[in-house]
């Protein structure tokens, strides 16, 4: 006697199959579907919400100098005063964790003068320094007034006054130095970072040693690297400056606001997990919770479709599809919800809107995983229904 084999349930029937069951309870399917979206959306706008406090914190932490790091000469065994060499920017810029050089060089015996008429020793205390173009972006200056040198002013009389320079010498078109008039571009604001930039005139890097006989030996080097491998880089700095005498080279110490920086990441990163966690359960428990009901509630269709040749497996499968389902669309909105609500804060805040990619996509990812999870003892329960007890108890 040649045995039946039960019909294959491909993919796509069984997609339309969850579908139908999920439109047969509208109500039911779209409160828990909102269930699990609340929950994802409110994982999603906590992470939001934290992660662009922490980027408004890294911010005003970053102002602090935490991943800045500066590199001049010392002096060599003899107690001499030593030199960085040339090359010294563009080899720590191939340091992998740098992310930002700039340097300044000191012209020496250069004075500054408002006119051509005062006497060389009243210098005012102003110092002359070369600079590159990148020095602002570097160490987090800003311009007051006028504008920074750039590719045709570095090359030509042109300076940028120091806020402390500009105070001293009053509001002056041009400055005399090197016995020729510079023209002033621009004033800059106080630098915290770098407070030597206060009291100096800066020229264009081209234009000093073309015009103030500058031997392009940098004096200051100011670095930007990653915060987490500040303390490595500083390892390497010396080296890396001056490979024949790293003893000649002085690295700054990293700034005492990087531990207070580092704990803090630690401890948003440890807050998001935790929160992201209970936000996951409660959406795992919702779905398990209406996919429990469903199978009290179709206790008929389910003998029913027993009655009909429906083996035990495509039973199972039908509700773990349809968990997974009312997962999916409870994830995708509650993370859409999520980020609405992490953008409106953040434009309210003026701060940045910062949602981890991780938040999005592990949202929907987790969420689904753990509502097929939720929905696989009540689609057990379902399965095991015999289909003339099914039927009786309706």
């Amino acid at each position: 006697m040649a045995t039946v084999s039960p019909a294959r349930l491909r993919a796509g029937d069984l997609i339309r199959v969850a579908l139908s069951g999920i439109r047969a309870r509208p109500l039911r399917a779209v409160l828990s579907a909102l269930g699990i979206a609340i929950g994802i959306a409110a994982m999603t706008a906590v992470v939001g919400i934290s992660s662009s406090s922490r980027a408004e914190l890294d911010r005003a932490l970053a102002a602090l100098g935490t991943n800045l790091l500066t590199v001049g000469p010392g002096n060599t065994m003899f107690g001499e005063n030593a030199t960085l060499p040339d090359e010294a920017p563009a080899m720590i810029a191939r340091i992998g964790p740098v992310h930002a050089v700039a340097a300044t060089g000191t012209v020496p015996d250069t004075g500054v003068y408002r006119t051509d008429r005062i006497p060389p020793a009243q210098t005012g205390g102003i110092a002359v320094m070369a600079a590159q173009l990148n020095l602002l972006s570097t160490v987090g200056a800003s311009v007051a007034s006028g504008s920074w040198l750039n590719p045709a002013t570095a090359r030509y009389p042109a300076v940028v006054l120091g806020a402390t320079a500009a105070r001293r010498l009053g509001a002056v078109p041009s400055v005399y130095l090197g016995g020729r008039w510079f023209t002033v571009t621009g004033v800059l604001d106080p630098v915290p970072l770098a407070p030597e930039l206060d009291s100096a005139v800066l020229v264009g890097w081209p234009a000093a040693q073309s015009y103030l006989d500058f031997d392009a030996h940098p004096t200051t080097v100011y670095t930007r690297s990653d915060d987490a491998q500040v303390t490595a880089v500083r390892d390497v700095l010396a080296a890396t400056a001056n490979p024949e005498n790293p003893d000649e080279v002085e690295v700054s110490r990293p700034s005492d606001a990087l531990p207070a920086r580092q704990a803090t990441n630690r401890t948003f990163t440890r807050l998001l997990l935790g929160l992201g966690a209970v936000a996951l359960l409660v959406g795992g428990i919702g779905v398990a919770n209406t996919m429990v009901i469903s199978v009290l509630e179709r206790r008929a269709e389910i003998g029913l479709r027993r009655a009909l040749g429906a083996t035990r497996r495509q039973v199972r499968l039908q509700f773990v599809a349809e968990s997974s389902l009312l997962s999916l669309a409870g994830g995708a909105g509650g993370v859409l919800i999520g980020a609405a609500v992490t953008a409106l804060y953040a434009a309210a805040q003026d701060t940045p809107a910062v949602v981890p990619a991780w938040a999005l996509v592990g949202g929907i990812v987790v969420t689904v995983v753990i509502g097929a999870a939720a929905g696989l003892y009540p689609a057990i329960r379902a399965a095991r229904l015999a289909p003339a007890e099914a039927l009786a108890s309706s």
